[in-house]
């Protein structure tokens, strides 16, 4: 079993578990049982997708989607019900192109696309495809959790020994290594977009570049790494783990953190409950390390939490 639907026209998040984050809006923007506009001769509602895709079913699209397709597709979203755990997924086909954040925080399952993907993208890869005229995409975090790293087309690489994904194709990307748990290193030798290293457990997370708004968001374990500066929101609703901040971080950093560390260069505007602590012996030991410096650049640093340890 499974659902073919045609759209006339793309479509804002067609299989979006959040139902595009609807605890925001509360139904104003997005209803989980109405009925998706652009399509032709069916009348599936959104939430007949997600259905289908927690079924472990395959979703047959023709024609364009618009943005968000997939959004934090395979997650069992407490909010609904669930454990806020990762649950498998089945698998979606696109025959057309898709809009903007596709994947955003996707935690497991397969997309299949014959025309373009907009940037930036979500927390996908490309890997080798085994369907004819159509490209495939795994997320980063179910890749990293199974083990299962062939297939991945250059420039991206894993090395085995070191358990580490470089992602060297500069396109820009959301929620980069959301939810992951895995004992993995993820390096984006360029820049990252929004919320990367979103609710990561565990691991490390590297941007050499820049990073867009909420880097660090719900960081509930793990270290992330911003090597250049990063947008506004930075550790928001943090639980726990460590973010690191070469360059300048804009506004609002911290923003409602619950635990967990902030190291902060390049100076930012830090926001209650955040606050300054001292920096002992073993944070300049883990600066050094992390950072490959040495003890005089990381005491340039500034440590902030919201515990004082």
């Amino acid at each position: 079993m499974g659902i073919e639907i045609e759209f006339t026209s793309p479509s804002n998040c067609v299989c979006d578990f959040t139902y595009n984050f609807y605890w925001q809006h509360q139904g104003k923007e997005l209803e989980p049982d109405g009925v998706i506009p652009g399509q032709k001769n069916t009348d599936h509602t959104y939430r007949d997708l997600v259905t289908s895709l927690r079924n472990g079913e395959t979703i047959r699209i023709k024609g364009d989607c618009g943005k968000r397709l997939c959004s934090n597709a395979g997650a069992d979203m407490r909010y609904f019900g669930g454990t806020g755990a990762i649950i498998d997924t089945g698998t979606v086909i696109v025959d057309g192109s898709v809009g903007t954040r596709m994947g955003m925080g996707f935690a497991s399952g397969e997309i299949y696309v014959s025309g373009r993907v907009a940037e930036p993208m979500g927390n996908i890869i490309e890997v080798v495809s085994d369907l004819d005229g159509f490209r495939k995409f795994r997320s980063i975090t179910d890749i990293l959790h199974s083990g299962q790293t062939s297939g991945l087309l250059p420039p991206n690489v894993f090395d085995e020994e070191r358990q580490r994904l470089t992602l060297n194709d500069g396109i820009r990307r959301d929620t980069i290594a959301a939810r992951c748990s895995a004992d993995c290193t993820i390096v984006v030798t360029g820049d990252s977009d929004l919320s990367a290293g979103m609710l990561m457990k565990r691991g490390e997370l590297r941007v050499c570049g820049d990073a867009g708004m909420n880097a660090g968001t719900l960081l509930a374990g793990g270290t992330v790494i911003i090597e250049g500066d990063a947008g506004e929101f930075a550790a928001a609703d943090m639980r726990s783990g460590i973010l690191i901040i070469k360059g300048k971080a804009k506004g609002f950093v911290g923003g409602k953190m619950k635990g967990g560390t902030i190291f902060l260069k390049g100076g930012g505007a830090v926001i209650p409950p955040v606050r300054k602590v001292p920096m002992g012996g073993a944070d300049y030991r883990l600066l050094m390390r992390t950072m490959r410096t040495n003890q005089i650049e990381a005491m340039m640093y500034v440590k902030y939490s919201v515990d004082g340890a």
